[in-house]
């Protein structure tokens, strides 16, 4: 082994580390900042570590502030964007993948084309869309202002995901007898499981973290989610809420990080796999 060789491991792994570092210290400082008492967060020199560990911006937060509102309409809304994203992307990759029909491959392709628009094109025909039909200022309004981008992209991976596997084992169960929507169920389905929950999870992380969509079409407490209503709340034009600003950042960044740490594995496979074809 030359001497190059030997050293070119530890360099490598020297630069990844010095990365991972610069993309977490922000984090990490998040985190610190919202447990420093107030005293230190315009410290000058400014310290790292605190010197005295509190919760009480946790307390402000949850007791005095409209936190667990705007927490229950982000749930509502990722939650119900979604099941309604896994629903039709998973009937539609499976007409796309399954049928033979004029115009398949251009459907494919538009839907695709659909979500590379930007979010500032649509949110003027969609806002007058909702005003016309009534469900202006509402958390059903974001549903479907949410479900405009993210089931493009869903519909996509769900179709190479689905195009990946055998036909062969549909095929099979159709000549024992199954329907074909029992096939679906029985030998599809379960097969997708990796793709489904790889989507869902991007899906929900997508609706969970937009922003400018919920700026826009919603304006009362009643439906902003976590995203505008923090800042709403937290962000004036005369003071900002430093210490609580971080306590929500943490706050809201916790249901995602639990959620990511026990479905890593099927994110991964599901991407994985969507990548071998398509």
């Amino acid at each position: 082994m030359t001497r190059s060789n030997i050293w070119t491991k530890p360099l490598v792994s020297l630069v990844v580390w010095l990365i991972v570092l610069i993309v977490v210290f922000p984090l990490i400082w998040m985190v610190l900042t919202s447990v420093k008492p107030q005293s230190e967060l315009f410290r000058i020199p400014a310290t790292f570590w605190p010197t005295r560990i509190t919760f009480e911006h946790y307390q402000t937060l949850l007791n005095e502030t409209l936190f667990l509102k705007y927490l229950r309409n982000s749930i509502i809304l990722s939650t119900s964007t979604t099941l309604l994203v896994i629903v039709v992307a998973v009937l539609g990759a499976f007409s796309l993948t399954r049928f033979a029909y004029r115009g398949r491959e251009r459907i494919a392709l538009l839907v695709l084309t659909t979500y590379l628009l930007p979010s500032v094109v649509l949110v003027l025909p969609l806002y007058l869309m909702m005003v016309r039909v009534g469900i202006a200022n509402s958390l059903f309004s974001l549903v479907v202002a949410y479900t405009t981008f993210a089931l493009p992209y869903a519909l996509w991976l769900l179709r190479s995901f689905m195009s990946s596997m055998p036909e062969e084992l549909e095929w099979a169960a159709l000549v024992d007898g199954a329907s074909r929507l029992g096939a679906f169920f029985d030998v599809i389905l379960p097969q997708a499981i990796p793709g489904i929950i790889s989507t869902a999870l991007f899906t929900f992380i997508v609706t969970w973290n937009e922003y400018f969509y919920a700026l826009i079409l919603v304006n009362t407490d009643e439906a902003r989610p976590l995203t505008t209503g923090v800042i709403t709340m937290l962000v004036t034009s005369f003071n900002i809420e430093w210490s609580l600003l971080m306590a929500a950042a943490v706050a809201m960044s916790l249901p995602l990080i639990i959620i990511f740490v026990f479905l890593q594995g099927y994110l991964v496979k599901g991407f994985a796999t969507a990548g071998v074809k398509g």
